[in-house]
């Protein structure tokens, strides 16, 4: 679904807008796109609301429903500090992976488009009243043929990609054994040669950093889009891997007292002390009261749920894919001080720059270095550094 908003939203951007709606939605490209992606966001929140039916979650004891901010930020705390060894790694490697991703995705659109516009013969900007929106409508087309291949991955690569689960703690495989022996053999077959999820991420990592290496060499719209397109597989498994290891994670250091037929992990308890116990649990209530495993004697609960273990899990692995996000900026901070300070040709109109001519600014970016190449290559560095966190990763696993 990611991938289906990615190919919408790119569908959209490399439109003409101000052709079609004129200027009721703002007078600029970007500024209409602003408004259908509000309007979307607003229209899917609004379904949601209504959709969805939440059952009402009732504390088991009365300290949990007094529990604080305070308590709950400390927990987070003491619980980043103190990760399994698994769900670490993890974290590490969506933090390197994501140093690379942001400038990729915050910067891409402008960078193909700045491309065309700097080495392309006879490609002007100079006449035009949105130079923006031509820069972003040219990078949304090539970011729509990326959304394309993200979906054409999402749908395709767990077919050809091991389930992290489809092996038992035995070693047995989860497929069901046939009577003759060439149907087993070639199933055998094609189960070997499918890559574990975890050695595919760790290509994607290597396949993401290529294709950024080569970033600022690229002087023509056609080899800027083959790259960014590439990049389509390498954001799948992205979107995929990091989740598929902590819900793991999270199920095998969770402890339930009681496993449902569903397969769900809750149970409900009657208490005493509320009104809803003298009689059958209403199904719009949930009661969660699960050991974890990994509880700390002094001011952990034993009663805490398996609901509560994920999100603050999952918690922290959003904060290792946000905090990326400072560091990235910081360093296109930097490089965009030292190489473009202020000098883009193709929004001055013809006028002087720095006291020089508009030809010789011109001249001087375009045989100089793209910052936004040279940040998706320190991106690519940091890429290269998740896909040896994976490794490590992948040999965690192999450890009994």
């Amino acid at each position: 679904m990611v991938a289906v908003g990615h190919l919408a939203g790119y569908a959209v951007s490399s439109i003409d807008l101000l052709k079609i709606f004129g200027r009721t939605l703002g007078d600029s490209q970007f500024k209409q796109c602003c408004v259908i992606a509000a309007a979307a966001l607003l229209t899917s929140v609004v379904v949601t609301s209504w959709a969805v039916d939440e059952r009402v979650l009732v504390a088991s004891r009365e300290a949990d429903a007094k529990s604080g901010a305070v308590k709950l930020f400390g927990k987070i705390l003491k619980t980043t500090w103190h990760l399994p060894d698994r769900i670490r790694a993890i974290c590490w490697v969506q933090f390197w992976a994501w140093i690379g991703w942001f400038p990729f995705l915050f910067y891409s659109t402008t960078w193909v488009g700045e491309t065309y516009f700097r080495y392309t013969p006879g490609a002007s900007i100079a006449d035009s009243t949105d130079p923006l929106g031509d820069i972003g409508r040219i990078g949304s087309l090539s970011l729509l043929i990326f959304s394309i291949v993200t979906f054409v991955g999402s749908v395709l690569l767990p077919f050809v990609v091991q389930s992290p689960d489809n092996e038992t703690k035995s070693g047995q495989r989860n497929f069901t054994p046939r009577s003759s022996p060439a149907t087993a053999r070639l199933a055998n077959l094609l189960y070997d040669a499918k890559p574990d999820l975890l050695t595919a991420w760790m290509l994607s990592h290597i396949i993401f950093a290529g294709a950024m290496f080569l970033a600022p060499f690229v002087r023509s719209l056609h080899m800027a889009t083959v790259l960014v397109s590439i990049c389509g597989i390498p954001w799948a498994l992205a979107c995929w891997a990091p989740f598929s290891f902590i819900g793991i994670e999270v199920n095998r250091l969770t402890a339930p007292s009681t496993i449902l037929a569903n397969g769900s992990s809750y149970r409900r308890l009657p208490n005493p002390s509320d009104e809803f116990s003298s009689r059958a649990p209403s199904p719009g209530l949930l009661r969660l009261n699960h050991l974890d495993r990994e509880v700390d004697d002094d001011d952990e609960d034993p009663g805490a749920s398996t609901g509560e273990t994920a999100g603050i899990y999952i918690g922290i692995l959003n904060l290792f894919t946000t905090l990326p996000q400072f560091v990235g900026t910081f360093i296109s901070m930097i490089v965009f001080e030292i190489l473009e300070p202020g000098k883009h040709p193709e929004l001055h109109k013809g006028q002087d720059v720095d006291g020089e001519g508009q030809e010789d600014v011109v001249k001087k970016v375009t045989e100089g270095p793209n910052a936004i190449a040279v940040c998706l290559f320190i991106g690519a560095v940091s890429a290269i550094g998740a896909a040896y966190a994976t490794g490590r990763m992948k040999r965690m696993y192999r450890r009994p």
